[in-house]
């Protein structure tokens, strides 16, 4: 995850300590091209996806958006909200940092998005590579 603060403990740091902030949101029934668009305009590998009410659905890669583009089903009408898949896994911003990197890892996620009790966007856990 970055970024720990030196000498931060996993156990008792908390998500709200060391998210990013959560950069992009778009709406889920945004096509897979504008959001491949809005992605290369922010300078951002990955966007926040929520739904009508505001509520986060996930979180999408530039990398998944292009295989997604680039497989041979696609079409101009895929939304993000088809592409989201088992992507809606969740950090709470007093989710300790060991929870969230055995919950990452275990689901194979790169990034896990940090919401409030509303479902709203707070931020971002990413794990650094």
């Amino acid at each position: 995850m970055q970024p720990r603060p030196a000498g931060a403990d996993p156990v008792h740091t908390t998500a709200a300590e060391v998210m990013e902030t959560a950069g992009p949101q778009v709406c889920d029934d945004m096509s897979v091209e504008v959001a491949l668009a809005v992605m290369a305009a922010a300078r951002t590998g990955r966007l926040v996806v929520c739904d009508q009410d505001g509520q986060c659905t996930g979180l999408v890669t530039r990398t998944e958006l292009a295989a997604v583009r680039d497989s041979s089903d696609y079409t101009d009408r895929v939304r993000l909200r088809d592409v989201l898949g088992d992507h809606g896994s969740f950090a709470s911003p007093v989710t300790t940092m060991a929870e969230a990197e055995h919950a990452m890892r275990a689901r194979r996620l790169g990034a896990l998005p940090v919401v409030d009790e509303q479902g709203s966007a707070l931020g971002i856990l990413a794990i650094s590579r």
